[in-house]
């Protein structure tokens, strides 16, 4: 029962629901769906799909989720960065608005569910880790402006067209002269209405004696209110013969299950970009889904979150959607509101699915300037142009990644910018590996604690060379660190002892182990003794199956107290530091540099 409950979360938390829990479930499932329906509508008007497809994505996917994934708050669904990149993979094998194009997103959804899927099968979530958080960082903010952009032709009321920002915002300056005056009036009212919604409505409300919970209720509600005002004014002054752009007619009722088109093909074609999109939809939603989970004390299990994010997408495309992942606002709104467990997300589901069967048909005369302003107040928020500043001054390296990221996705190509972020991530990770940090270290007088020479005052001796290593051992610094020591040896003719000391060493790979076993010969040749000190057990379990302790000159000393002791007693005794170096600081702890 355990195995089975493992790969059907919903046979834990199902056996404990109760009156109570289906409450919480319920009232948190309005407030989403008011939130969602709109969404719903401008996601699939940002990849480039009928609207109906974005309600379509956000049924079945919220019952797979609930059945399949174990966040008791994650809202599943259509989000902004999905969407791009679902109009970015999709534009470049079909036009907009044709069949063909429709049939590659459904394919697309479910050739990523399928991957989530074997994903979680193999327990790779581990995967997703070659997604630095700089780089994730740099993409949302830069998703977040081509959005914006890609928006604005909808607020102008012109054709534009682009997948970078520099085509887009060319597009549309040169369709300046077009601008219809009425989409432009209803498009700037409805963004900035919102904008004002979200930054001061509830405050405002609060302020008026209005309960927090209704409060709230209302301010999730804002993109509602903006579609049924202009929506009727759109239907009583007749805006569509007045050039404004409107929905048009909205199928109404649920889309037949089918399976998607088997076109090889097809499918290869979409294979990159359905891994892309698996990858960052996954860490998307992993990340949100443990934020929430932590404050309640409650855990997440990341490899049965792909299976979950993999059965809601293959019953996106089932149901006639497109790819979707956990969002950020609508989890955050669901769990504020009370989500006890994911049944909520069912139950935002049958809400999606009434409006679907029934309210589709009020929808007709909504100004397509209002679902993008939707779009542009929702992206805006992912824009985070402080990170930028703050990873500058932290870390030069992994502001290049997400600085290049940023760039490249801006005016390449959403699927180049994450390629290439990811690629400069691992090649940076290299180059700091293959140049760990190392330091000389003494003992600090009086003490048994070890420090690096150029920051503390400690006593060396000169007969017992000390060489702290920051870093596992393995094929891209294994040169790096026999050059280190024979570097230092050669500096130091008085030298009878090297002491490699290892309290941070986690791993020392085949490559690594042929420059011990050299760096062992060498210094042997040269009358020095190569020591081992602090060796972890996990290390020093594999070295014992190798001959690198049978012809090691030294010993392997447990700590690198006991090895000062042994090799040189007078310095472990010294009472008195030796003069510092006038760069020295106190014997007090810098920071991780030690």
């Amino acid at each position: 029962m355990k195995h089975l409950q493992r790969y059907l979360p919903i046979l834990s938390w199902g056996r404990t629901y109760n009156r109570e829990t289906a409450t919480s479930d319920l009232v948190a499932a309005v407030i989403v769906t008011i939130m969602l329906i709109p969404q719903s509508l401008a996601y699939a008007l940002l990849a480039g799909l009928p609207p109906e497809v974005g309600l379509y994505a956000s049924i079945l996917p919220l019952v797979a989720y609930a059945i399949f994934g174990t966040s008791r708050a994650l809202a599943v669904g259509p989000v902004a960065v999905v969407s791009l990149m679902t109009a970015s993979a999709v534009g470049e094998l079909a036009r907009q608005g044709t069949a063909e194009y429709l049939g590659a997103a459904i394919v697309l959804a479910f050739l990523s569910g399928l991957m989530l899927v074997a994903m979680g099968l193999f327990r790779l979530g581990f995967l997703a880790n070659l997604l630095s958080h700089p780089v994730i960082s740099g993409f949302i903010t830069a998703s977040g402006l081509l959005i914006a952009s890609s928006q604005l032709k909808h607020i102008l009321g012109v054709s534009a067209g682009g997948h970078n920002l520099y085509d887009i915002l060319g597009s549309i300056f040169s369709k300046l002269g077009e601008t219809n005056l009425i989409t432009l009036a209803i498009g700037i009212a409805a963004t900035g209405f919102l904008f004002w919604v979200r930054k001061g409505l509830k405050k405002l409300l609060l302020g008026l004696g209005l309960p927090p919970f209704l409060a709230d209720i209302l301010t999730k509600a804002g993109p509602v209110a903006a579609v049924a005002v202009t929506t009727i004014i759109a239907a009583l002054f007749d805006l569509g013969a007045k050039g404004v752009r409107l929905v048009g007619d909205i199928p109404s009722g649920l889309p037949m299950p089918q399976l998607p088109s088997f076109d090889s093909t097809l499918w290869l074609q979409l294979a990159p970009a359905a891994l892309l999109i698996s990858v960052i939809g996954f860490v998307e939603s992993v990340s949100v889904a443990q934020t929430l989970a932590a404050k309640k004390r409650q855990r997440i299990e990341p490899d049965q979150e792909l299976i979950g994010l993999g059965a809601s997408n293959i019953a996106s495309a089932i149901s006639g959607g497109y790819p979707v992942t956990g969002g950020f606002a609508r989890s955050v709104v669901n769990f504020d509101a009370g989500a006890a467990t994911p049944a909520a997300g069912a139950f935002t589901a049958v809400g999606i699915a009434v409006a679907t069967l029934f309210l589709t048909p009020l929808l007709t005369n909504l100004p397509q300037a209002t679902l993008a302003a939707t779009i542009i107040v929702a992206v805006l928020s992912l824009v985070d142009l402080g990170a930028i500043k703050r990873t500058f001054a932290y870390s030069k390296s992994d502001f290049t990644a997400m600085a290049a990221t940023i760039l490249i996705t801006l005016f390449f190509g959403v699927e180049q910018g994450v390629v290439s972020g990811v690629v400069l991530s691992i090649a940076l990770h290299l180059y700091r590996s293959s140049r760990p940090h190392t330091a000389i270290v003494g003992v600090v007088p009086g003490t048994e604690h070890f420090r690096n020479v150029d920051r503390h005052q400690v006593a060396t001796g000169t007969s017992v060379l000390t060489l702290r290593v920051d870093e596992s051992l393995f094929f891209a610094n294994s040169r790096f660190l026999e050059d280190k020591v024979y570097g230092l040896v050669a500096e130091r003719p008085e030298i009878k002892h090297v002491v490699l000391m290892c309290p941070a060493v986690n791993e020392i790979d085949a490559s690594a182990l042929e420059s011990l076993e050299e760096i062992n010969h060498r210094l042997s040749d040269s009358g020095v003794k190569f020591h081992l000190s602090e060796v972890k057990g996990p290390v020093m379990d594999r070295l014992r199956r190798t001959d690198l302790l049978k012809h090691l000159t030294g010993q392997v000393f447990l700590s690198q107290y006991d090895a000062l002791c042994t090799l040189d007693p007078v310095t472990a005794h010294l009472s008195e530091a030796r003069t510092p170096k006038k760069n020295a600081q106190s014997d007090l702890w810098t920071g991780p540099d030690i």
